[in-house]
């Protein structure tokens, strides 16, 4: 398992692009038995119209793009799903997360 905190985070659904603002985000990676795994925790978004939008659609799907504290991009395809209350999100990812390579 790797784990990559992420500096910036650009969500893509229907052609319009958002950066999210948020305190903290978390990309995880689980490289199983030859099957890679991803998923990104997000803390703190201050976007709460995004949240309460992505919480009464059924439209979840996103691309994203997300550049690490580091400054390495990575981009995917996932689902993304709010939590408003606690003013967070999970994106599932969906595939392959291009700029990743298993060790």
């Amino acid at each position: 398992m790797e784990q990559f905190e992420l500096a910036e985070l650009i969500i893509t659904l229907h052609e319009e692009n958002t950066r999210l603002n948020f305190t903290s985000a978390q990309l995880v990676i689980v490289a199983e038995l030859g099957s890679i795994l991803w998923y990104i925790d997000i803390n703190g978004i201050s976007q709460n119209d995004v949240l309460i939008a992505f919480s009464k659609s059924e439209d979840i799907r996103i691309k994203l793009n997300a550049v690490t504290a580091g400054g390495r991009s990575f981009e995917g395809v996932g689902y993304f799903h709010p939590n408003v209350q606690h003013h967070a999100a999970a994106i599932r990812g969906d595939g392959k997360l291009e700029g990743y390579e298993a060790h």
